[in-house]
């Protein structure tokens, strides 16, 4: 089998990286080769391709076959069309010169056009990284926008609470106040209720003098009373007899405190006389009954 131009795989996974080599090709992949000429990065933007022009056209020109990869390379880099000028040169279709200067015109082409290429995807590179900043500025602004609004509703919102909690602060003093009011108007017509029932205490006051007449008509029963004491005075006589001659000097004593009892009862029994004709008759015999007591009593100290 004929030599191959091939490519050797390196670098990492993910990551990969080329060499250029010239090998058998019933040798593996990444096996044994005859000579490298070049590496390829296709990682970078734009990919990066490093060859030895000279190795790789001399051995075209013996029969090396390229891979389909390594073949889009050497057209890249005009390996190919170097090759095909010199084979019209052995034919005599044109001199060397001719075919030197239609290489260097086709070279600086295609050095201007991947200059453009790349110039144009630096430019499309700039204009997308601007587009992507736009529509962040305007997610950023959509978004900005979203939460003004959001706090201007819940500050609206806040304000409303506010205004309905002052109101009903306000209807709630309001409601206390009336009911205060109400009630003190309820009670004026207390003030006119005692007033009417001033007169009430008038009436008392005549009322009164009953009781006076009350008072009056009390003596009776004193008079009552008084003449119990008779029946005291009859028992007393009896142990008086018995008694020391002193003892009777003490029963005189006490026989004295009545009178001045009866004295202090006159003036009332003045006032009973009017009602009552009777009482006196029978004060009157109370006293002759005591004139007697004492007149024997005198008897019987002597």
């Amino acid at each position: 089998m004929p030599t191959k131009i091939r490519l050797q795989r390196r670098g990492k996974k993910a990551n990969p990286f080329y060499h250029i080599v010239i090998a058998d090709g019933r040798a593996p992949r990444d096996g044994k080769f005859i000579e490298k000429i070049g590496t390829y990065n296709p990682v970078s933007k734009p990919a990066e391709i490093i060859i030895d022009f000279n190795k790789a056209l001399d051995w075209l020109q013996k029969g090396a076959q390229p891979t389909d990869t390594v073949r889009s390379i050497l057209t890249f880099k005009g390996v190919i069309y170097k090759a095909h000028l010199l084979k019209g040169v052995k034919k005599g279709a044109f001199t060397e010169e001719q075919a030197e200067i239609k290489f260097r015109t086709w070279l600086s082409e295609k050095e201007e056009k991947v200059e453009k290429a790349q110039k144009d995807q630096e430019q499309t590179d700039r204009n997308q990284k601007k587009d992507k900043l736009d529509a962040e500025t305007k997610v950023k602004e959509a978004r900005s926008e979203k939460l003004a609004e959001k706090k201007a509703k819940e500050a609206a919102e806040k304000a409303a609470k506010k205004a309905a909690e002052a109101g009903e602060t306000v209807e709630e003093t309001t409601k206390e106040t009336k009911p205060e009011s109400t009630e003190v108007k309820k009670e004026e017509p207390k003030t006119e209720e005692v007033k009417k029932e001033e007169p009430k205490a008038e009436e008392v006051k005549k009322e009164e003098p009953k009781a006076e007449e009350v008072k009056k008509e009390e003596p009776k029963a004193e008079e009552v009373k008084k003449e119990e004491p008779k029946a005291e005075e009859v028992k007393k006589e009896e142990p008086k007899a018995e008694e020391k001659k002193e003892e009777p000097k003490a029963e005189e004593v006490k026989k004295e405190e009545p009178k001045a009892e009866e004295k202090k009862e006159e003036p009332k029994a003045e006032e009973v006389k009017k009602d009552n004709p009777k009482a006196e008759d029978k004060k009157e015999e109370i006293k002759e009954e005591k004139k007697e007591e004492t007149k024997a009593e005198d008897k019987k100290e002597d």
